[in-house]
């Protein structure tokens, strides 16, 4: 439908449309002057925001560390480090193994070292006075020099690889949780980072959402995020992360989490092809266990079922041959 215009009202609407030109083009040559550019603002948000949340860290890290563990919250007994420093034990054993041995088992800090070195020679020094003792009181048994030389050295040993006996059940039982639970833990690191959140933000979120499921991973985690936070090269504190727990699955994800940061690489992809291995991982491990169950089997039912039920059997047709009624 066509519209029929006047000559005036074409003016006018020229008028008009020229007028409008005119304001459009003032506002787009004016506009960065009139518009706020607010992406300063925000970055200075972003970095007030990572500096506060460097500080929670820090704090949260140092109040954990205080009710983490017994041995690491209180000083070096006395008495093991008057052992440890007369003795030298610091400098007779390799003290960098015993501590990793220790940060592998949970205990951190100078105290659980000083008392694992001292319990390990007072343990060869008790332990063959007991067995002597046991021998010789208990039993009564005349012993010669060579079996008092034996037992002397054999319970000496004993006593020196018990500390170290208990420290790796530690280390067992703590490769149990974080081997159950981290798959899930890269479940949960790989929503995170896919919905935005920076890696050291990621790791506190994943650090919270776990420890009701493995108090030790929500622990390792934590001291990562913590290190993220001050340490300079972030690289250091996921080494750190696999060299704490010591496993080949937590190593994997910590070289790819390095490649990421150096080569700039897709994170998300990354944690999702380690997530799908430790699922698998994990999988093929409760397979293999209920593989080996039936041998384990096998022992107990020949030793106290197959006894039992010989006995069901043949008990009747034994009491009808000597003529029980």
């Amino acid at each position: 439908m066509l519209i029929d215009l006047t000559p005036p009202q074409i003016q006018t609407l020229m008028i008009a449309l020229a007028a409008l030109s005119t304001v459009g083009v003032i506002l787009a040559v004016a506009w960065p002057w009139i518009a706020r550019d607010r992406m300063a603002e925000r970055v200075q948000m972003v970095e007030k925001d990572l500096r506060q949340l460097r500080r929670n860290e820090r704090s949260r890290s140092a109040a954990a560390s205080v009710g983490r563990s017994s041995l690491f919250a209180k000083e070096p007994n006395r008495v093991f480090a008057e052992i440890v420093e007369r003795l030298s034990l610091a400098r007779l054993t390799d003290e960098s193994s015993a501590a990793q041995l220790l940060k592998m088992a949970g205990l951190r800090g100078r105290a659980p070292l000083i008392a694992f070195l001292a319990s390990r020679l007072i343990a060869a020094m008790v332990m063959p006075g007991f067995a002597f003792a046991y021998l010789a009181l208990v039993l009564k048994s005349d012993l010669s020099l060579l079996q008092i030389v034996a037992i002397v050295v054999v319970g000496a040993g004993i006593g020196y690889t018990l500390p170290k006996l208990y420290v790796r059940n530690l280390i067992s039982k703590r490769h149990t949780s974080l081997r159950r639970s981290w798959p899930d833990a890269l479940d949960l690191l790989l929503i995170c980072v896919e919905s935005g959140m920076s890696s050291e933000a990621a790791f506190r979120k994943v650090a919270e959402e776990i420890g009701s499921q493995s108090k030790e991973l929500a622990e390792e985690m934590s001291l990562t995020t913590a290190e993220l936070a001050y340490l300079s090269d972030r690289r250091q504190a996921y080494e750190n992360l696999g060299t704490r727990t010591g496993m080949d699955s937590i190593k994997a994800t910590v070289i790819g989490l390095i490649q990421s940061e150096k080569y700039g690489t897709s994170l998300g992809q990354t944690l999702r092809v380690l997530a799908k291995e430790s699922r698998d991982f994990r999988m093929s491990a409760a397979e293999k266990k209920a593989a080996s169950l039936p041998p384990k089997l096998t022992v107990p039912m020949i030793l106290f079922f197959l006894p039992v039920l010989f006995a069901v059997i043949a008990t009747p047709a034994v009491l009808q041959a000597i003529g029980v009624s």
